[in-house]
C-alpha cells in the first residue's frame, strides 16, 4: 500500500533525499510527472497553486491524483501550494488534499504567525475529526510570486544575507504554529533567468534554520538553480523540492516542436505526447538529482 506523505518526508530527511514536487496545469503535466517517476519507482508529489487550481478545478485536480494513486497503488500525493486564505485552505482539505500551504511569507512576522497558526488550528481540528493526515507547510520570507522566465530578481525578494529567514524566526515560527513543514528564504526565488543559473542558494543558512526549528523544510523556486547547489540543500535539511518554471518551459518547448513537426495536424492528444516528452525529461532529470541517482 502506498505510504503517507509524512512517512516519506520523515524517511527522505533520514535518507538525505528529497521529494519531488511539480506543478500542472493540464493533463499532459501529470502524464509526464507520474510516467516519471513510476519509471524510477519513487514517491512524488503533485503541485496545483490557486491560479491552477482555478485552471484544473480543486476537486477536479484531488480527484485525477487520487485515481492515479489508487489504480497503480502508488505514493503520489498533492498539494495545494501557494494558498493565500483559509477559505481557499478549506476547499483543498475537504477536496482530499495531503498537503496545504498556506503563504503568508511577505506579511511581518507575528501576522504571518497568526494567520498561519489559524490554518494550522483548522487542518488539525479536520484531521482529528476525519481521520486525515493532512500536512500543512507554512512560508516565512519573500521570494517571488511567480514561475516566469527572469531578466531580473523581482523586487523585494530577499536574496541578500541580511534579508534571508533567520534561524530564531524560524525556529518562533515552527514553536507558534505547529506546521509540519517549512519553506523558508535562503537565496532560492520563484521563477528562473533565461540564460545562466539563478543565484547561488546560503547552505549555510539552510543548516542554521534546520538545527533551529528541526522540522522538515522545502525549497521552492529551485528552477534554475544548480544540481550541486539542490544537492547541498538536500543534505543540508532540505525534504522537498519545488520544480515549476522548467516544466512550463518544457511544457511550450514540445508543443512548439510539435506544430513545427506536424503543422497540419488538428488532434490535441496527437499533439500532446510531444509536450509529455519534453516535460517527462526535466522531471527525470531531477528526480535523479534529488535522490542521488
Amino acid at each position: 500500500m502506498a505510504s503517507q506523505l509524512r512517512e516519506i518526508v520523515q524517511q527522505s530527511k533520514f535518507q538525505k533525499t528529497a521529494v519531488g514536487h511539480f506543478n500542472i496545469s493540464d493533463l499532459v503535466g501529470l502524464n509526464a510527472i507520474f510516467t516519471a517517476a513510476f519509471s524510477l519507482k519513487l514517491p512524488v508529489i503533485i503541485g496545483v497553486s490557486e491560479g491552477e487550481r482555478e485552471f484544473i478545478g480543486t476537486k477536479q485536480a484531488a480527484a485525477l491524483v487520487k485515481s492515479i494513486r489508487d489504480e497503480y497503488n502508488y505514493p503520489i500525493f498533492i498539494n495545494a501550494d501557494h494558498t493565500h486564505s483559509l477559505e481557499k485552505i478549506k476547499e483543498a482539505v475537504e477536496a482530499g488534499f495531503d498537503e496545504v500551504l498556506f503563504d503568508a511569507g511577505q506579511k511581518p512576522l507575528d501576522e504571518n504567525i497568526a494567520l498561519t497558526k489559524e490554518v494550522v488550528g483548522y487542518v488539525k481540528n479536520y484531521n482529528e475529526t476525519y481521520g486525515k493526515d493532512i500536512m500543512v507547510e507554512g512560508e516565512i520570507g519573500y521570494i517571488g510570486g511567480g514561475s516566469v522566465i527572469l531578466d531580473r530578481i523581482p523586487e523585494g525578494v530577499s536574496i541578500k544575507k541580511e534579508d534571508l529567514t533567520k534561524p530564531e524566526d524560524a525556529k518562533r515560527f515552527v514553536q507558534e504554529t505547529g506546521v509540519d513543514l517549512l519553506a523558508p528564504a535562503v537565496g532560492n526565488i520563484h521563477g528562473m533567468f533565461a540564460d545562466v543559473p539563478d543565484p547561488n542558494l546560503d547552505i549555510q543558512r539552510i543548516v542554521e534554520i534546520y538545527e533551529a526549528s528541526q522540522t522538515p523544510l522545502v525549497l521552492h523556486g529551485a528552477s534554475g538553480n544548480t544540481a550541486e547547489d539542490i544537492k547541498q540543500a538536500i543534505a543540508s535539511g532540505i525534504s522537498i523540492v519545488h520544480i515549476n518554471t522548467e516544466l512550463r518551459a518544457a511544457w511550450k518547448r514540445g508543443l512548439d516542436l510539435a506544430l513545427l513537426s506536424h503543422p497540419k495536424e488538428i488532434a490535441p492528444y496527437k499533439i500532446f505526447p510531444e509536450m509529455v516528452h519534453e516535460v517527462q525529461k526535466v522531471v527525470l532529470e531531477k528526480l535523479k538529482i534529488f535522490n542521488n541517482m
